[in-house]
């Protein structure tokens, strides 16, 4: 085998940032390499902070002096050197956007292809008589007459339009002036001058008489004499083939009484105040009235006062009013709500000459709203809406008239991707919009290929970017980068199968050798073993985490692992540790139960959550399983308990041994903390008695420092020049900002004068940069009851797993599963003192290695013990393994989803056929 060489291999010599120790390693170039171990090895110390960083800062070297200005003072990675590294792209997992206009589709470009296809091929429909909208131009005229026999008599006329502001008289004097002589009035060509000025509105102005001919002259001059009919007859003017036929042209956009704007990429844009909805700017969602609580229970119907506002004694007249007249339109006010098709249901809301609808009753108390009791009452059904004009699409309402296909573009950007794919695969387009639309297509569905084989199939392009898990939004971001081809580059992915159920992830693994294919290297930080499988190379770190670990433990492919011994990965391939399974699940006894829930694509579907118990959702991805935990359960529950939440989705109602609750908790991949001071230390409040164990130090008491001087969340004590965040954000124009290392406190966050405050040798600053078991052995040592109880509090922290991480480590950089997993310790800290709560996770084995499963596993088997719930959405089958009770949803994504396939014990799904989830288990 040759040496490698910068050509074939980038080389990494001495890496030594953060806990690797001088790390040596080759990364094959144009291969499928994922670097694998414990969480903590230094896994993204390696590829993120030294290889991802030396990437990014060797391309600002190449750009503008006024990038280059900063990299004095951008930190190079602590590494010996770096050689043969191509310019890279991470993708992460953090949902990147907060910008509530960012959608799907603005995200992966297909959005800004699809206004083009549009503006360009669109065709604009009169939604009166359904007919195409045409202008005409000379160009259609000059056809026109070029289609006439040689030697025809062609009359060229056009309306006379008298300006608002002149005299007949004056106007047809202004008429003789330019050069016109003739009009057409009662049937026959008249002299101009001989017409009575009052007639000259009834009249048509003779603009020219020709010959048809193939002459180049004669065309020319028609040419001319069309332009000036269309400008004289502000748009229109007329044809008359003597003997023949009159053919009547216009070049305005317009028809049957209607006009009609040209459409333009803008006039599709919702970010473009020419295309935004003008009700909801863009929004998509306004403030307005809430059918959710104008009709709370649709199993109810007209009849059995399914319509809240209209229950009183006073506003009873509104549903008598519609009681008498339903049979003169059969409208069944008998029928449940739910049960209503949508025109029966739209008719309740719009009415009809019979009976005034729920618009028309709201616009009533709009209208008495300066009395008080009416805007009270108004105010109880006002909520977020979907937008009443553009229905959510964001785009003006005209734009709708606009079809590509006899389908506008609001339509399809609510339908799932591969119902958008299936449109363009059966397209038919004429040959000449064939040439002008075919790039375009091209791009649109390569995009929209790459986004079905990372199983993101089942998303809309109005989707919310920030309604996106991690794991969805790392996806959309790796479509985009395939989308886009780039050649010779460096992709770095965190975990990109986070949130993908084992179906899915063969998928992702072929657009990941797709994108190694084109010519890229693709270095992968992941722990799943079929990724792995799929893998050219693995770098295993390790041994273990923190300080133990920052090792390069084996190099080489996944049969190599398997029999290399020392690694722990190799460890659980071969099956010699496993991620236990319990010896006996918990029964269930009572049950909190979801009755008839619709939210999103979930199709009235009933669900059952044990509690003191174990419950596992799963399915593959788009199945509901979100739909139904975070859509309806987790709201629907909290507004139960006196928490606040979000509104919940469609759903009947919550049944069950829900008041043996206290509280919800959903623990998602969200940082910790509002501020980006926040850190672990401050999160699970022990970090208020390591400022009052600083404050007591005999220097402390001496100048008058109180525990608040120890704060970086106020003045003081902490440095003025960064504001105790020990690091500077610098806005760069045109990529992401930059942050540099306090110059004035050297990143120490403090003033000098509280860092020579010392304890047992070590000052505050010092305490914040231990790691979690530093720390803990730290307070430990000591013989101190104080310093025990530090050591006690900081414990869970050790206990799910994150020994390695610092007591001081800034919120913005845990990955989605160390912020989780924070957030599960600071409930643990509270122990057996905290209310009876019903604990919500989302895929809490985010970046964890089968050696972590176990100890996550622990800490909700320590909840559980303390008389909590657990619920859980995950596709982990160790996870699932472990699980009291399972619920499956299925059986596909999106549409194909949506019901229960299976909810019961662990062994029952296992002779569940239909399942997808049981194969796997």
């Amino acid at each position: 085998m040759s040496k490698p060489s910068p050509e074939t291999h980038i080389l990494i010599k001495g890496a030594r940032m953060h806990n690797l120790k001088n790390v040596d390693v080759n990364i094959p170039k144009e291969q499928l390499v994922v670097v694998t171990g414990l969480s903590g090895s230094g896994k993204s110390s390696l590829v993120f902070d030294t290889l991802y960083a030396e990437g990014q800062r060797r391309y600002v070297e190449s750009l503008s002096s006024y990038a280059r200005q900063f990299l004095g003072r951008l930190d190079k990675p602590d590494v010996d050197s770096i050689k043969g590294i191509a310019p890279a792209v991470a993708i992460e997992q953090k949902v990147s956007t907060s910008n509530p206009r960012s959608t799907v589709g603005t995200t992966t470009e297909i959005y800004d292809y699809l206004k083009l296809l549009y503006a360009r091929i669109g065709k604009t429909i009169s939604p009166i008589s359904g007919n195409e909208v045409k202008k005409h131009t000379v160009s259609d005229v000059m056809d026109f007459v070029k289609s006439q026999k040689n030697g025809s008599k062609v009359q060229l006329f056009t309306s006379i339009i008298l300006p608002d502001d002149r005299d007949p008289k004056i106007h047809q004097g202004v008429l003789v002036k330019q050069g016109f002589s003739r009009v057409f009035l009662n049937g026959e060509i008249q002299n101009l001058n001989e017409i009575a000025p009052k007639d000259l509105s009834k009249a048509k102005l003779l603009i020219d008489r020709f010959v048809v001919s193939d002459d180049e002259d004669n065309l020319n001059r028609i040419s001319d004499s069309v332009q000036t009919a269309f400008y004289e007859g502000r748009g229109e003017c007329e044809l008359d083939v003597v003997g023949e036929e009159s053919v009547h042209f216009n070049n305005r956009f317009e028809l049957d009484g209607m006009t009609f704007e040209e459409p333009s990429v803008d006039y599709f844009s919702f970010n473009s105040p020419t295309g935004a909805c003008k009700t909801c700017e863009g929004y998509g969602d306004v403030i307005g009235i809430d059918p959710d609580k104008v009709i709370p229970n649709i199993h109810l119907s007209v009849y059995e006062d399914a319509i809240v506002p209209w229950r009183g004694e006073k506003m009873s007249k509104w549903k008598k009013d519609l009681l008498n007249v339903a049979h003169e339109f059969d409208f069944p006010v008998h029928t449940p709500i739910a049960d209503l098709t949508d025109e029966e249901y739209d008719l309740l809301w719009s009415g009809n000459k019979h009976f005034k609808g729920l618009d028309k009753f709201f616009t009533y108390l709009q209208s008495k709203s300066y009395k008080i009791h009416y805007r009270v009452m108004l105010s109880r059904y006002r909520g977020k809406t979907n937008c009443p004009d553009c229905k959510g699409s964001r785009i003006r309402k005209d734009a709708s008239y606009v079809k590509v296909g006899n389908t506008a573009l609001s339509d399809l950007l609510n339908l799932p991707l591969t119902k958008v794919k299936a449109f363009f695969d059966e397209l038919k387009l004429s040959e000449h919009d064939f040439q002008i639309a075919k790039r375009l297509i091209e791009d649109i569905e390569l995009r929209l290929e790459c986004l079905i084989n990372v199983g993101l199939g089942y998303l809309s392009l109005n989707r919310r970017s920030n309604t996106l898990s991690g794991g969805e939004s790392q996806r959309i971001h790796l479509a985009t980068s395939i989308g886009s081809s780039l050649v010779g580059s460096m992709y770095i992915l965190d975990e990109p199968s986070i949130g993908l159920h084992p179906k899915d992830t063969e998928r992702l693994i072929s657009v990941l050798k797709n994108l190694k294919d084109l010519g890229n290297t693709v270095v992968v930080v992941e722990h799943d073993e079929e990724i792995m499988r799929s893998a050219d190379h693995i770098l295993d770190m390790g041994p273990e985490a923190g300080s133990h670990g920052g090792e390069l433990v084996f190099a080489g492919n996944h049969s190599e692992l398997k029999k290399k011994a020392k690694s722990l990965t190799a460890d659980y391939l071969n099956g010699i540790k496993k991620v236990h399974k319990p010896s006996s699940f918990r029964k269930a006894n009572k049950f909190v139960e979801v009755i008839g829930a619709r939210h999103n694509n979930l199709k009235n579907v009933d669900a059952k959550f044990p509690l003191e118990c174990m419950t596992v959702v799963t399915g593959v991805s788009g199945s509901g399983k979100s739909s139904l935990v975070r859509g309806v359960f987790y709201p629907a529950l909290a507004h139960l308990t006196g928490g606040t939440a979000v509104k919940p989705g469609k759903h009947k109602e919550i049944a069950g041994a829900y008041s043996d609750i206290e509280a919800v908790e959903f623990i998602d991949q969200n940082p910790i903390g509002k501020s980006s001071r926040s850190n672990p230390a401050t999160y699970i409040k022990v970090y208020d008695d390591i400022r009052k164990l600083f404050s007591d130090q005999q220097l402390s008491k001496i100048n008058g420092y109180k525990p608040a001087s120890f704060s970086f969340n106020v003045a003081g004590g902490r440095c003025d020049n960064c504001d105790g965040e020990g690091q500077i954000r610098v806005e760069m124009q045109f990529m992401a900002d930059v942050f540099l290392k306090c110059d004035v406190c050297d990143g120490k966050k403090f003033k000098d004068f509280i860092l020579e405050v010392k304890y047992r040798d070590k000052s505050i600053y010092d305490v914040l940069e231990m790691t979690i078991d530093e720390a803990i052995e730290f307070f430990r040592s000591s013989k101190i009851k104080k310093e025990q109880n530090i050591a006690d509090k900081i414990q869970p922290l050790q206990d799910v797993g994150l020994g390695y991480v610092q007591l001081g480590q800034a919120s913005s950089t845990l990955s989605g599963g160390e912020a989780q997993r924070v957030k599960l310790a600071s409930f643990l800290s509270k122990g057996s003192r905290a209310a009876k709560t019903l604990f919500i996770f989302d895929e809490p084995t985010t970046g964890l290695h089968f050696h972590d499963i176990n100890k996550l596993l622990d800490s909700l088997n320590a909840l559980m013990a303390n008389g909590h719930t657990v619920v859980i959405i995950e596709h982990n089958m160790e996870v699932a393994q472990n699980a009291d009770w399972i619920i499956d949803i299925g059986p596909e994504g999106g549409d194909k989803g949506g019901n229960i396939i299976y909810q019961g014990p662990l062994e029952g799904i296992k002779k569940v056929k239909e399942s997808v989830t049981a194969n796997y288990l």
